[in-house]
């Protein structure tokens, strides 16, 4: 009797044993999944949803989230703004669930800002570009390069004609905190 009394506790130390063993295994394999989750696969996960962030450049953000590419973002606040995802500080309340860029469609989930800047550009839309280091440029794309676009300068509200173009500036994308959408429109 005694021996079986042993036995079983035996036994029963080793099943103690293999379950913490999975338990260990099952902690070390989450740790590795989330460390595979990225700031822009959780926001995604939030699209149609109401965020508020905070950007290098543009500041506090919030709205409803419209879309998110491969490393931006399109937030209506309350015009339309684009930010890229390496602009963003924080985020507030951000739930913990995550999308992948195949969960939202085959091809917005891939585009990256050069795609976004360059549709802008073909809607010749008067933006205002809101740089990390806290200037605003106003006017409207005209080139988008592999990482820089170029932008008539001109007043918001005014068409970009010659006489109403008051320069030129080539914007880094690397120095960019958000591009907002003129609601105004041209005169």
């Amino acid at each position: 009797m005694r021996w079986q009394d042993l036995f079983a506790d035996l036994e029963g130390q080793a099943g103690a044993l293999e379950w913490a063993e999975i338990d260990a295994e099952v902690a070390d394999r989450t740790r590795g999944e989330i460390a595979q989750v990225t700031l822009l696969n959780r926001i995604r996960a939030q699209v149609g949803q109401h965020i508020a962030l905070t950007t290098s450049g543009a500041g506090s953000l919030s709205g409803p989230l419209l879309q998110v590419g491969a490393n931006w973002l399109l937030l209506n606040a309350p015009d339309e703004v684009v930010v890229p995802g390496s602009a963003i500080i924080t985020v507030s309340n951000l739930p913990t669930t995550a999308t992948g860029p195949a969960g939202v469609g085959r091809v917005t989930g891939r585009l990256p800002m050069t795609a976004a800047l360059r549709a802008i550009a073909i809607d010749r839309c008067a933006v205002t570009v809101l740089t990390r280091a806290g200037d605003k440029v106003t006017g409207t794309p005209d080139r988008v390069g592999a990482d820089f676009v170029d932008l008539a300068v001109h007043e918001l509200g005014e068409a970009p004609r010659r006489s109403t173009v008051r320069g030129r500036v080539t914007v880094s994308f690397d120095a960019i905190g958000a591009v907002r959408r003129s609601g105004q429109g041209w005169l």
